[in-house]
């Protein structure tokens, strides 16, 4: 379980996440959606570790990885497939798993649909299938929690159906799934819980609860009231 526990979280001085207290069970599917600025990315960061939080606390109870959102990551590096995938294994790598480290890279190339672009530099790859990459790397991570920043971002409807077919296949294994999405038709679709987040929490609930007419609306007028300079933290002490 990760649980958060008054949370708030700065972007500069504005309060990117405000207050925020609420569990993601072990197990569970959830999306995060909201207005544009809603704090989304810095939710899952904080989450992740590599965002400091003001107040509050965040317990995790399990190993995380993290996929990033795909603009933030270098690809004119020449570097192949097969080394950005192996990057996932590192942590539980050994002296003498070189030969199991390199079926795990290729079996992870396989699910993906890249089958035999092990030795394909990743500049020579198209967005879906660098996007197809960086699921493979996640694989060998093999943490119970995965948390996924805008994962379907710039990629066609043949790999955001490829991709979440495997986020399934993670959530039927038992994995904890945390995805920050702006698609809210694939969340109804393909997402049992949502938080809705407008800096505040507006709902976090079963989606259809969440994304309801109400509740979208009370995000969409949040995110109308925010100022450009807005106080530190309305509620700090």
């Amino acid at each position: 379980m990760i649980a958060l526990e008054n949370l708030t979280c700065l972007h500069g001085r504005r309060p990117a996440v405000h207050h925020l207290t609420g569990r993601f069970e072990p197990g569970s599917m959830t999306a995060i959606v909201g207005p544009n600025g809603a704090g989304k990315t810095t939710l899952l960061r904080t989450i992740a570790g590599l965002h400091p939080e003001f107040e509050g606390h965040i317990n995790r109870g399990a190993r995380l990885a993290l996929l990033p959102q795909a603009p933030t990551l270098e690809r004119g590096f020449p570097i192949t497939c097969a080394d950005v995938v192996a990057m996932g294994g590192y942590a539980a790598a050994t002296v003498f798993g070189a030969a199991a480290d390199r079926a795990r890279v290729d079996e992870a190339l396989e699910t993906v649909g890249l089958n035999g672009f092990a030795r394909r530099l990743v500049n020579t790859l198209s967005a879906g299938q660098f996007q197809r990459l960086l699921f493979a790397r996640l694989m060998l991570q093999d943490a119970p929690v995965m948390l996924l920043d805008e994962p379907f971002s710039n990629v066609d409807a043949r790999t955001t159906a490829d991709l979440m077919r495997l986020m399934h296949r993670w959530h039927e294994a038992g994995r904890t799934l945390i995805a920050v999405l702006h698609d809210f038709e694939l969340v109804s679709r393909e997402f049992p819980r949502t938080l809705l987040l407008a800096r505040d929490k507006i709902a976090w609930d079963q989606t259809a609860v969440a994304l309801s007419r109400e509740n979208l609306l009370r995000a969409r007028l949040t995110a109308e009231a925010w100022t450009e300079d807005p106080a530190l933290c309305r509620d700090a002490a």
